[in-house]
């Protein structure tokens, strides 16, 4: 995955708009709905598409050499 994600940056940089953009307005329209569920449920979408975002972000800066092993 992260290989796919260094080779293509243009892609991977229009993912990052396109989650960050619309997390972010998820986030604040939810936040007009405050004391509804629906609002809520909004705004926990946004957050994921947020993480989502920085997920696409980190993916490409992945070091495999380090990897971690469980103890």
């Amino acid at each position: 995955m992260e290989n796919f994600m260094k080779n293509h940056t243009p892609l991977r940089i229009g993912m990052i708009v396109t989650f960050f953009v619309l997390g972010l307005a998820m986030v604040i329209g939810g936040w007009f709905l405050s004391g509804k569920a629906t609002g809520l449920f909004i705004q926990l979408g946004g957050t994921v598409l947020l993480l989502a975002a920085l997920f696409v972000y980190n993916a490409a800066y992945k070091d495999p050499k380090h990897k971690r092993t469980s103890r």
